[in-house]
């Protein structure tokens, strides 16, 4: 299907999949879910069009980074990428504050979804932010929106270029507290994309930095998860 036929298609089903993607939440919402749960949810929590919701992880990775960051109870956590928003339902069943999204791509469509993610009771508030990540005005509105906080844990997953990955953490690593955690997505070397340069920064910056890797298979194709530890 052409693009704009795809995406008139996408415009005249918002409604009908915006009603289904709240009807799919408040059941998610039904009652406090596990780590694991989540992780499931985030998924395979389903959708169309804009309302889709989805991350593309390897379980066994994501659940092990979920269990590092809950360890450190964080307040504040920040996003480089939120695509189909499921990392982003991940970070907002563990953040007790905060949790700031940015993508590349406009968001205002997914906003009444993704913004109502935390659990109930929770009072983590969500913000979503479009633009590109390496426009230092871009920087300052993050920088405007934590208004002097630090973040617990920041996640990089958008930019995949070696040069733009780098350029994210060398950016925005100056907002992770110290203990905080910083990590990248799809580290191993071995990607089906020729622009997934994640594993020439990563192997680069884990000779300067303490770091844990998130591996499901030494010999797998894309994924892998990366975690430095800010020093305390």
């Amino acid at each position: 299907m052409p693009s704009a036929l795809k995406n008139l298609w996408r415009n005249l089903r918002q409604p009908f999949n915006a009603l289904w993607a709240q009807r799919r939440l408040a059941e998610y919402k039904s009652r406090p879910r596990t780590l694991e749960e989540t992780v499931d949810w985030a998924m395979h929590f389903g959708g169309g069009g804009h309302m889709t919701v989805r991350t593309l992880q390897i379980p066994s990775e994501i659940t092990r980074l979920a269990r590092m960051v809950s360890e450190l109870e964080p307040k504040v956590i920040l996003e480089i990428g939120t695509a189909r928003g499921g990392t982003l339902l991940i970070w907002s069943s563990l953040a007790s504050e905060r949790v700031i999204s940015c993508d590349l791509l406009p968001l205002h469509r997914q906003a009444p979804l993704f913004t109502k993610f935390a659990p109930e009771g929770s009072n983590c508030r969500t913000t979503l932010l479009d633009g590109d990540s390496h426009d230092p005005s871009f920087k300052a509105r993050v920088a405007r929106e934590l208004g002097g906080a630090k973040v617990d844990f920041l996640f990089i997953d958008g930019d995949h270029t070696e040069s733009g990955v780098e350029r994210d953490y060398r950016d925005y690593v100056e907002f992770v507290r110290p203990g905080g955690l910083v990590a990248f997505h799809d580290i191993v070397e071995k990607q089906p994309l020729p622009t997934n340069q994640v594993y020439g920064f990563w192997k680069r910056l884990r000779q300067e930095a303490d770091v844990v890797e998130f591996i499901d298979n030494p010999k797998q194709c894309g994924f892998g998860i990366g975690v430095v530890r800010i020093p305390s």
